[in-house]
């Protein structure tokens, strides 16, 4: 008995001793896209203003892209779990455990929880070549015309992809738009634009310059209540205001790290992301790719887990009525 006693203080010490030394050497933030994307941006920023409250960390980036998100999860899901390889993934995290009935970790239980960063809002949009300027006419034209028309996004398990299928459940058209997938963002909108389609649904970092240009019509947003204070959006509706009950949809991100890693380093990395959620400049860049700093339970750890379980549990649903997967 006194042996196992020594043995677990010994051992306790230890794991006391490596969360004080924590971070020893770099840290890196694993996304799951190319570098340059949307959720490439805020890793880097997240990283920038991460380093001084870790006591000057290196904080790198790498890129891990290829089957929606699912590689660069594997990657941390798997990694050692010392808290030096954490994932920055966006509500992918969410929809892979539907979309990929048979991926290699589960998000629930293969991660320890950090923290969500931001909610990135959408908007639904229409080709310039629409006779529709409202919300109300927009919708009006496609129940008389859905069959007809088509829905574009930037491929399976995508952000605008997701947005596409639940407007598409929730205003319940008796006519199915086609739904035309394409690899990116880049070709799905040179081509609303060109009116070769007719309706997207994409997050405010990939919209808001076009609509800004007026080169496609912007008919509502996806957040629960309008966007009052957003420069641009501010006197879109929401697609809830206009009827569609209960719509709330972000493409929100968030900071994971492996399952296992040590109580002690997941409290220094929580208390450091929350310390750059509140940082000035960090705000002010996040704003200017269209993002809205997450600053309620969210940040916490067990407020991030509950917020992503009735996420997967919402987008599930959508999906499997869908019967759009990707295995």
């Amino acid at each position: 008995m006194k042996k196992l006693l020594t043995l677990a203080l010994t051992a306790a010490v230890s794991a006391g001793a490596f969360a004080q030394a924590f971070p020893s050497k770099p840290i890196t933030f694993v996304v799951p896209f190319a570098a340059g994307g949307p959720t490439d941006l805020v890793a880097r920023q997240l990283a920038e203003a991460m380093r001084k409250p870790l006591g000057d960390a290196n904080i790198v980036v790498e890129n891990a892209a290829g089957a929606g998100g699912t590689i660069a999860g594997t990657k941390v899901a798997r990694a050692t779990p010392d808290g030096y390889t954490l994932l920055v993934w966006h509500i992918g995290m969410a929809a892979t455990t539907s979309l990929y009935r048979k991926q290699q970790f589960k998000p629930l239980e293969d991660f320890e929880y950090l923290g969500m960063i931001n909610d990135v809002p959408m908007t639904l949009l229409g080709s310039p070549k629409l006779p529709a300027n409202t919300y109300r006419d927009f919708e009006a034209h496609i129940r008389a015309n859905g069959g007809k028309l088509n829905l574009a996004h930037a491929g399976l398990g995508s952000a605008s992809h997701l947005c596409g299928l639940m407007w598409q459940s929730a205003v319940k058209l008796d006519k199915s738009m086609t739904t035309i997938a394409y690899r990116g963002t880049g070709p799905a909108m040179n081509d609303l634009i060109g009116g070769q389609v007719d309706v997207m649904c994409d997050q405010t970092t990939n919209t808001t310059s076009q609509i800004e240009a007026g080169r496609v019509k912007a008919f509502a947003v996806t957040t629960a209540q309008p966007l009052s204070k957003h420069k641009l959006l501010k006197d879109y509706p929401s697609l809830q205001e206009m009827g569609l009950k209960g719509f709330n949809l972000t493409i929100w991100h968030a900071l994971y790290a492996p399952k296992g890693t040590p109580a002690d380093v997941v409290k220094k990395i929580n208390d450091a992301l929350q310390v750059a959620l509140k940082d000035p400049e960090f705000i002010k860049r996040q704003e200017a790719l269209g993002a809205l700093v997450v600053n309620d339970n969210r940040v916490t750890p067990a407020g991030h887990k509950a917020f992503v379980g009735d996420q997967i549990v919402k987008l599930k649903a959508v999906i499997d009525a869908a019967g759009q997967f990707a295995d």
